[in-house]
């Protein structure tokens, strides 16, 4: 078996990672495994490096003066295909492709018309939307059935002027429903039973559920006293909250109001990219950074008393099953994947009902009185059970192998 996958970084960021990760466990199982993406980050074999920095720029320019994402880097894409040509991929798996560096009609013209099994993993909505990565802030369902007078115009992949949201779903409806070996994974229930419902997507050959995973060796509980000495927080209830870039959609006022009520032996420690007059602005909160040592990043997890994911829209939320890894309990909104990572049965945690500061505040509350330690052993049972690499990548095989055959 021969297998391609596409995305747009390697390595980097979450899509990243799961890339690498299913990547290298494939080529230890004898798989031929390759990677095709416009950044890399030093992968040297089995790789196909996408387009250039100019031709992304150029796209990005080109996508918010049209409001289409997706229609340029034309010979970016004629030269990946004529790789695939070369390459004869068995399977094509198309991971995050709105980043400025894929034509994608002209890909899924290709192959639909060499009839490749192709798989796509739903990290966000807009493989199944006319143009949206997310969509619940703006109340918008449009995409079930027809998109146009798009709410979130100027929102991610974003258009200065045009709103061409019901063209670009339409094409999709034409370019994906021509795939006839075409599998679908949602990296949650959520994830797929909304990709079931949608016009561009719902009629795939396959549409299942498969979760991220997660590194299990690394994401444990273990010792930590060195990282809170380092940090002078030895006595602190620490309330631990890890975003890319922090913003009102992932729930930063809820962690500065609640930074207010909080009594003196709780500390909310957050990271990930804040801006300067946020960090400033808020001195009850410690602002880390961006951690990109996935060894501090598991100490962080395993330091913590209770892990914060306030967002209210996420396709996984890869953080919260780190977090559940590394035996810490979670504190999460009643939105979209996040109950379904967390449980209901209030063992590794509190699914919070209204986005209210007050409701996270009684939320923390509880733990603390319960101690880390009640919540430590099903927490990481549940992170065996479902975010295990090696059994969910299996099951990526699987569906490779039943596609093939079906």
């Amino acid at each position: 078996m021969k297998v391609l996958k596409i995305n747009a970084v390697y390595e980097y960021s979450s899509t990243g990672r799961t890339a690498k990760e299913s990547h290298e466990y494939m080529l230890e199982k004898g798989i031929e495994s390759y990677v095709a993406a416009p950044e890399l980050y030093g992968l040297k074999t089995n790789s196909y490096k996408i387009g250039s920095k100019l031709d992304m720029k150029v796209h990005a320019m080109l996508s918010r003066l049209t409001g289409l994402q997706g229609y340029f880097s034309v010979i970016s894409t004629k030269k990946l295909i004529k790789y695939i040509e070369k390459l004869t991929p068995d399977i094509i798996h198309l991971h995050n492709l709105h980043g400025n560096y894929i034509n994608l009609g002209m890909l899924l013209k290709y192959i639909s018309k060499h009839n490749i099994v192709t798989v796509i993993t739903l990290h966000d909505t807009w493989f199944y939307t006319g143009k949206c990565c997310h969509y619940l802030e703006d109340n918008c369902y449009k995409w079930k059935n027809e998109c146009g007078k798009c709410p979130a115009k100027k929102k991610y992949n974003k258009s200065w002027f045009f709103d061409f949201s019901g063209k670009m779903q339409r094409d999709k409806i034409k370019w994906f429903g021509a795939v006839k070996r075409l599998g679908v994974v949602g990296v949650s229930s959520w994830t797929a039973e909304a990709a079931k419902e949608s016009a561009i997507l719902g009629n795939a050959a396959v549409i299942e559920t498969i979760f991220n995973w997660i590194d299990l060796d690394k994401f444990k509980p273990h010792d930590t006293l060195t990282l809170r000495q380092e940090l002078n927080i030895e006595e602190k209830f620490v309330i631990l909250g890890i975003a890319q870039s922090w913003s009102a959609q992932k729930g930063l006022d809820i962690f500065i109001e609640l930074s207010k009520l909080l009594p003196k032996d709780c500390l909310i420690i957050l990271v990930g990219n804040a801006s300067e007059d946020t960090v400033k602005a808020n001195t009850k909160i410690k602002f880390i950074g961006t951690v990109n040592d996935v060894n501090l990043l598991a100490d962080y997890y395993s330091m913590a008393d209770v892990f914060i994911n306030p967002s209210i829209q996420e396709t996984f939320g890869k953080t919260t099953a780190e977090a559940l890894a590394a035996g810490t309990p979670v504190i999460g909104f009643n939105s979209t994947a996040t109950p379904e990572l967390v449980g209901r049965d209030g063992k590794c945690g509190v699914i919070v009902e209204q986005q209210e500061t007050a409701e996270y505040l009684k939320a923390v509350e509880y733990i603390k009185a319960k101690t880390k330690n009640y919540f430590t052993e099903p927490c990481r049972k549940r992170a065996e059970e479902n975010f295990d690499k090696a059994k969910n990548i299996e099951k990526y095989i699987n569906l490779y192998e039943r596609l093939q055959n079906g």
